[in-house]
């Protein structure tokens, strides 16, 4: 399973996005204390739509509580990290997955990168650029998590309208 965790996420439209991303793809959210919104903010449920109801979440009180009850493969997605994203073989991964994420202001302390000093991983972008907005940064690394492993459980055809929609005369 691929996990998608938000180190104090600060901004709700970021999470709802995800949380719209983690339903479409099967991927497990969790959401590391404290969080800079409440659940049931507005702006949260709009970029959420319908689906923050369907999103498997959980919310832990903080990073060593989050760690003790899920052990797996911890990525680490940082502008200090040192190879893309793309040059990380996911695919070679027996357990687990977890794709882990700053809070949009300050990212990833420190004293949890150096920790992880091997899976730290970093999106390619211009040398100016800070960073991306988290939920592109998101979608970005967990699509290329779900290439690597041929998009498991994952239609790769339009099933709601059928794959022959484009091709019917409606």
């Amino acid at each position: 399973m691929i996990h998608i965790v938000l180190y104090q996420p600060e901004i709700p439209q970021n999470t709802g996005n995800i949380m719209r991303t983690c339903t479409a793809t099967n991927a497990m959210l969790h959401l590391i204390e404290p969080l800079g919104f409440s659940l049931n903010e507005k702006h949260l449920r709009r970029s959420g739509l319908d689906y923050r109801d369907l999103c498997v979440h959980q919310i832990h009180p903080n990073w060593e509580d989050f760690m003790e009850k899920y052990p797996g493969n911890y990525y680490f997605v940082t502008r200090y990290g040192k190879k893309p994203h793309s040059d990380m073989n996911f695919s070679e991964s027996k357990s687990d997955i977890f794709l882990v994420f700053g809070r949009e202001s300050t990212g990833i302390p420190k004293s949890i990168l150096r920790n992880h000093l091997d899976s730290c991983m970093r999106i390619p972008m211009m040398p100016d650029a800070r960073s991306l907005n988290l939920s592109n940064s998101v979608a970005i690394v967990l699509y290329e998590v779900l290439r690597q492993l041929d998009y498991p459980e994952l239609s790769k055809s339009e099933v709601l309208k059928g794959e022959d929609w484009l091709e019917r005369d409606v």
